[in-house]
């Protein structure tokens, strides 16, 4: 959508009909807008037109940035969009029972509050299975369907058109969610896929969209200093990584929409309607404009010019793209600025190109390209006339000097200069790196990620990610290092490994030779951890990470490579002389093993030992495993009824997590139980409860035949609780290998009565360590039989909430001609409402389709359906809803109606 001279401020408060009332609370403010659906039309509904897009995961992935996209909203006229990948449905619940499709239909509904705060109408969901929190992309990948996916974010992309995309972190750093990663990949993938005609070709050939060029995509957040605080943060601002290019927006301006509270405060009232996410009571934050702070934007890539990052006014993220930059080039004038590589060799010539293209004609145009100092260029950028919508490709030679520092980034500059229409700048990035490259062997998660930014172009996208290994306290493991040849001639040399005080290597250094240009090689070292008393887990300094060089040498040098090693706790598992007793005690004889210490906070507020603390000992027989963990802790958080046994992190419990071959890249091959010390059901005595979590096989007590759990909860006073269980061998997803068993205990603990943890702590500790087997800790257990592996096919959640199910988004495809989920739309003459009655007793609804379907209908009051049905139809029918008491005014009639993978939504009010 191009820039609109004229701002309307206005709410639309369609969307809202489906909501209930914003949360109130802290600084006064006005709830958005409602108003009623509009009513049907016998034309076409031209699809809305948007500005900016955020594309997520999860209902809430926007939160942060509603504060600036509601700015750019009231201010600047900007109508924003947000892609929700899932609805949700695999979060806990701090508000009710619902989960499955159910919670995520709650989840849009507060989605949809909450960005209506900052005048957002259009939430496009698009039905992929939230399943549980992972921090894998790839498996995010399996269970959502990679080209389904990217399917219909690019089809939505070419309908709304925007101009700009935000989206999340898409590298694999340690704690990132997989499903961000992966939505965030496919944003990036959508923002080129939408202008390429050869992807997904049928979009434009049976369904007449046509490509859409983005001007430019922004991960949200930004890493760097700020000089101050106040409006001057968007002015003040330096990138830790000095070659990125990262925007602010102060969240201090005033809202005149919402009594001149600040966009801060008004980003915490949205912020409050994900409520069933535990947000209900999040804190407001400073009214002090000097202590505001600013959104930060960091660019991936751009199409179209920038201006300084620096400019102020909380604006540059949009200049040249949706608003013209003062003295800046018309809007829909790009200059894509395309490094032929992006490894820089000292001295070698490589190739730059800048792709040209306009809306109009700009005549006088010459690009020309801003290099480092001691860098040179030749080319010739005189374009002449730039013809509209014809693309024109300028090459440039760029050749570094002879001395380049390996891993520094460089930021190439190329300007379009004009006659008469005014002057912009765009860039490309590029990477110095040494004729061979020698790098720590990466796990497979992050290997397939940076895969995954060659094959896009996006190598600067991997600067975040450490090259990390595991090794086990006082053990040895090999350390593959990965060579690649990034000359044009053959090469050898010598690798060596430079290790920190407490481990050591076999091998001094290691050769390679006949490593011809392009290709690739590697060495394998075998370390030891030679210093068992050094600290595991993020026990160690700089949060456990034991820093590793890689030196390579090559012909005319060497350079040096970072890494870095995890140390992992250990311990040994004895064999039981006899089955302990499931009762919660601990008798003489029945553990006999090392007291561990699972104290270690990971995550949350910290807290002293007599708030949370904890030990583990352990045992196994021939068939089971057995575990008695005593927990110290002050406040018993809130008990939750037996049929709410799930989702951890929301109260009081423990996670036993078992790797059973300590080879799991992540933990849908893995068991993983949820402990409960106690359930509000008095009944039966409030007995414990468990409840497997994010393995191989979610789900309650089915899920785990044979397993058994006992507690004992202190009271008079309240000082902690002692569980005890029994996990049989034959539920666990492999057979044990004896020798390197993964393992992990965590301690969830909650000081409220509110479903909301404070603090986490536990064994072998980092961020994100729950979703991360190969960072648990490794136990032995001696004198058990080691047997083959025999791995059981992971069993996930299959159940996601559709748009076509959903009142809310058929309502809103209703209005802004988008289809639910989605899926492409069906032509407009396929159903029709053709008459609606109404008795006290029933809603008859005559729909004439001209194709065969599947209609459901929904007798809809602004927050729950009163009344619905399914059919499938093959011609003109007569639909009958039942009622159960009057409908409330205002109440709407909607009809969704998918056949052959399209959809479309219809909408009446009812009189």
């Amino acid at each position: 959508m191009k820039w609109r001279t004229t701002a309307s401020i206005a709410l639309c408060g369609l969307l809202s009909l489906g909501l209930a009332s914003p949360v109130q609370a802290g600084p006064k403010g006005p709830s958005p807008e409602q108003t009623s659906p509009k009513k049907p039309s016998d034309k076409p509904i031209k699809p809305v037109d948007l500005d900016i897009m955020f594309i997520g995961a999860h209902p809430d992935d926007e939160a942060g940035q509603l504060g600036m996209l509601g700015y750019w909203n009231e201010y600047h006229g900007m109508q924003a969009g947000v892609i929700t990948t899932t609805r949700g449905e695999g979060g806990g619940n701090a508000t009710g029972l619902e989960e499955g499709p159910e919670l995520g239909i709650l989840r849009e509904a507060e989605e949809r509050r909450a960005v209506g705060w900052a005048g957002v109408e259009n939430v496009y969901n698009l039905d992929a299975l939230d399943f549980w929190y992972t921090a894998s992309a790839p498996l995010t990948e399996e269970v959502w369907g990679y080209q389904e996916t990217l399917s219909r974010i690019v089809r939505v992309l070419r309908t709304t058109k925007p101009e700009v995309i935000l989206t999340m972190n898409p590298s694999a750093t340690q704690g990132n969610h997989g499903n961000h990663q992966k939505a965030a990949m496919l944003a990036v993938e959508a923002f080129y896929a939408a202008a390429d005609p050869k992807a997904f070709p049928e979009q434009i050939k049976q369904e007449g969209l046509k490509p859409w060029r983005v001007s430019r995509i922004f991960q949200a957040g930004g890493s760097g200093t700020t000089g101050t605080n106040g409006p001057a943060c968007e002015t003040t601002f330096t990138p830790a990584e000095a070659s990125n290019v990262i925007f602010g927006t102060w969240q201090g301006y005033e809202s005149a929409r919402h009594d001149g509270n600040r966009w801060n405060t008004v980003q915490t009232w949205a912020r409050r309607e994900y409520a069933s996410q535990g947000w209900g009571n999040s804190s407001f934050p400073t009214t002090n404009p000097a202590s505001i702070g600013c959104n930060r934007l960091t660019l991936i890539d751009t199409r179209t010019p920038y201006p300084d990052p620096n400019v102020g006014a909380g604006l540059g993220a949009l200049q040249g793209a949706n608003l013209r930059a003062p003295g800046g080039l018309p809007l829909g004038t790009e200059v894509h600025v395309r490094p032929q590589n992006w490894e820089a060799l000292a001295g070698q010539p490589m190739r730059v190109d800048t792709v040209l293209y306009a809306e109009k004609a700009i005549p006088g145009a010459n690009v020309s390209l801003q290099v480092p100092a001691g860098w040179k260029v030749t080319g010739n950028g005189n374009v002449g006339t730039l013809t509209p919508r014809k693309e024109v490709v300028k090459s440039f030679t760029v050749t570094p000097p002879a001395q380049l520092e390996v891993g520094t980034r460089f930021r190439i500059n190329a300007t379009l200069t004009s006659k008469k229409d005014g002057s912009g700048t765009s860039s490309g990035l590029v990477q110095a790196t040494a004729p061979v490259r020698g790098t720590l062997e990466p796990l497979e998660e992050i290997a397939d990620f940076r895969e995954w930014t060659v094959r896009n172009k996006t190598q600067q996208l991997d600067a975040l990610i450490e090259s990390l290994l595991n090794i086990p306290s006082g053990g040895t493991r090999s350390v593959k290092v990965n060579l690649t040849n990034h000359s044009n001639r053959t090469q050898s040399g010598n690798v060596k490994l430079n290790l920190p005080a407490g481990f050591s290597v076999a091998e001094q250094q290691l050769p390679y030779s006949g490593l011809q240009a392009g290709a690739k090689g590697s060495v394998t070292f075998t370390v030891t951890n030679t210093d068992a008393s050094l600290p595991t887990a993020n026990r160690a300094p700089d949060n456990g990470a034991y820093q590793v060089r890689i030196e390579t040498s090559f012909d005319g040098g060497s350079a040096t490579e970072p890494g870095a090693f995890n140390l992992v706790p250990v311990t040994t598992i004895a064999r039981a002389s006899t089955a302990p007793s499931v009762d919660g005690t601990v008798s003489p004889g029945e553990y006999t093993g090392e007291v561990i210490d699972i104290s270690t906070r990971w995550e949350g507020t910290a807290a002293p030992a007599s708030d949370i603390s904890g030990t583990a000992q352990l045992t196994y027989t021939d068939d089971a495993l057995y575990a008695v963990f005593n927990i110290t802790d002050d406040v018993l958080g809130t008990v939750l009824p037996p049929e709410d046994c799930k989702r951890p992190r929301r109260n009081d419990n423990i996670e036993f997590g078992i790797d059973p071959r300590g080879n799991s890249a992540n933990t849908s091959t893995v068991f993983n139980v949820a402990l409960f010390p106690a359930t509000n059901d008095p009944a039966n005595g409030n007995p414990p409860c468990f409840a497997r979590e994010r393995d191989n096989h979610q789900g309650g007590p089915e899920t785990a035949p044979g397993l058994e759990v006992a507690s004992v909860v202190t009271n008079s006073p309240y000082t902690g609780y002692r569980i005890e269980v029994k996990v049989p061998f034959s539920v666990l997803p492999d057979t044990i290998d004896p020798n390197r068993m993964g393992m992990n205990i965590l301690v969830n603990d909650s000081d409220t009565q509110d479903l909301s943890g404070q603090t986490r702590v536990g064994w072998s500790t980092w961020s994100g360590v729950r979703a991360d087997p190969w960072r648990w800790g490794v136990a032995t257990l001696p004198g058990l039989t080691a047997r083959p592996s025999a791995p059981k096919a992971p069993i996930m959640p299959d159940t996601a909430a559709q748009s076509v199910d959903s009142p809310q988004t058929i309502l809103q495809s209703a209005s802004d001609g988008v289809a639910p989920g989605g899926y492409a739309a069906l032509p407009g003459n396929t159903v029709k409402i053709k008459k609606v009655t109404r008795t006290n007793s029933k809603v008859s609804v005559e729909l004439h389709v001209k194709h065969s379907g599947t209609a459901r209908v929904f007798v809809w009051d602004g927050q729950r359906v009163v009344a619905q049905t399914t059919a499938n139809l093959s011609k003109d029918r007569t639909l009958v809803l039942p009622l159960n008491g009057a409908i409330p005014a205002g109440s709407s009639l909607l009809v969704s109606y998918e056949r052959g993978g399209a959809t479309t939504g219809l909408a009446q009010q009812l009189r």
